[in-house]
């Protein structure tokens, strides 16, 4: 079954997670997730309130519903707090990586096939990590030090045994 490219928008509340101290969320209830279909797992775009939109994915909280997290940054632009009402309009993305690529990571990408290729073979998820990493930072040439470290130790690995702890030059497990 193909899933449902079309929008859904909903009202629904901003909570605060007890598993994860400080993080709200979004709760996403078990008829948008079906909306979707069964066995959903692609990433989301979501706009709150029609003011601030970013792209996201959804978190089980069991029983059929699911939550998506938000900053307190985001809250923050929306004018939100804890138990706040919102409009939530959510879409597929189906943009390649889930995530904005920042310019200089594509730059540093460009310049070192090995380290594209290499790119390529992570997960899904590490691949957005390492593009959210790469775009947290404001500074353009803070972004290219992060993508130009982070390529680079990537490329040192062992193939198919990745670790983001040693993209950031840290050894694989945390000595106790």
């Amino acid at each position: 079954m193909d899933t449902p490219k079309d929008p859904i928008e909903i009202t629904t509340h901003i909570g605060l997670l007890t598993h994860l101290p400080g993080m709200h969320y979004m709760f996403i209830p078990a008829h948008v997730i079906q909306h979707f279909g069964s066995g959903f797992k692609k990433r989301l775009i979501a706009t709150v309130n029609n003011t601030i939109q970013w792209q996201c994915g959804l978190m089980s909280l069991g029983e059929g519903n699911a939550y998506i997290s938000i900053s307190k940054d985001k809250m923050k632009k929306a004018r939100l707090e804890n138990g706040s009402t919102i409009h939530l309009k959510l879409e597929i993305d189906d943009s390649k990586y889930g995530l904005p690529v920042p310019e200089e990571f594509n730059i540093v990408i460009e310049q070192d096939p090995e380290a594209a290729r290499r790119f390529e073979m992570l997960s899904a998820g590490m691949q957005r990590y390492i593009l959210a990493y790469v775009g947290a930072v404001k500074n353009p040439d803070k972004r290219i030090e992060r993508a130009i470290m982070l390529m680079r130790n990537l490329v040192q690995q062992q193939e198919g045994q990745e670790s983001f702890r040693e993209m950031l030059g840290l050894p694989r497990h945390r000595e106790l």
